[in-house]
């Protein structure tokens, strides 16, 4: 597109893995579209459009309901796909179309020693909501049904910071990968996470699905959204996690693994 620059992002939802098969499709559409959406957001990249790969099923008016709903909410068209029928587990994919606002664009390497490490939101709702949906006990499940990409929020952070990702596997793998893809060690205080149930907390650190936004920047920057700081990057390294005083890597389970 010229002098811009394109941010494309793909995910999937699969039946049984990414959400219940008693899950109302519209908040099944929803997510989908939402997902990708904070992909971007990461980026700090303004939408343009989204590409469906559907498969049919029951409660198709469902889907196509919650997928209006979501691409109004964003303001995001639907450009077009594909659709299939089959059998098994339904599963859907979504390419999302962004363009950057900034240059040059926002990723998990950029972290530098000194940084302070923040997160925005609260850790861990999403794990309640699901239990709720689940357990169907009525509780609140939006967070878990309904996550609403921080798209203003990444325009206004892309400037300003170091290295940025969203938050979908956990907190703490999140954390690991992007210490490691900017070559540097990672000091979080357990103390400071923000989490929706303290007496869980290491569990709302490691569930993901939140969306929120984790990103590094200089601890003298005057930040333009609200955000909690967890830690400091401390020296260049091939990529290490520190909680406290305890290092940590993927096999000690710090969150969901493809």
């Amino acid at each position: 597109m010229g002098s811009e620059t394109l941010v494309l992002t793909h995910d999937m939802m699969v039946e049984g893995t990414h959400f219940l098969p008693t899950q109302d499709m519209a908040d099944v559409a929803w997510k989908l579209v939402a997902v990708n959406l904070s992909d971007l957001a990461a980026k700090g990249a303004e939408p343009l459009g989204v590409l469906l790969g559907y498969a049919l099923g029951d409660d198709d008016a469902r889907f196509a309901e919650g997928l209006r709903e979501v691409c109004e909410a964003f303001d995001v068209p639907l450009l077009g796909g594909d659709t299939v029928r089959g059998s098994g587990p339904r599963s859907f994919g979504l390419t999302a179309l962004g363009r950057a606002t900034h240059t040059p664009v926002p990723d998990r390497r950029g972290a530098y020693v000194g940084d302070a490490i923040y997160v925005t939101g609260t850790l861990g709702a999403a794990m309640l909501g699901f239990e709720a949906v689940r357990d169907g006990t009525g509780a609140d499940s939006e967070a878990y049904r309904r996550p609403r990409p921080l798209i203003a929020e990444g325009r206004a952070l892309a400037p300003l910071v170091s290295a940025m990702m969203d938050v979908s596997d956990g907190l703490l793998l999140d954390c690991w990968r992007m210490a490691r893809a900017s070559h540097a060690t990672f000091l979080l205080d357990s103390e400071t996470f923000p989490v929706a149930d303290p007496a869980r907390l290491n569990e709302c650190v490691r569930w993901g699905d939140d969306y929120q936004l984790l990103f590094t920047a200089s601890p003298d920057t005057a930040l333009p959204v609200a955000a909690t700081r967890i830690g400091t990057v401390m020296e260049e390294d091939i990529g290490a996690l520190w909680v406290d005083s305890h290092a940590l890597t993927p096999l000690d389970g710090l969150g969901y693994q493809h």
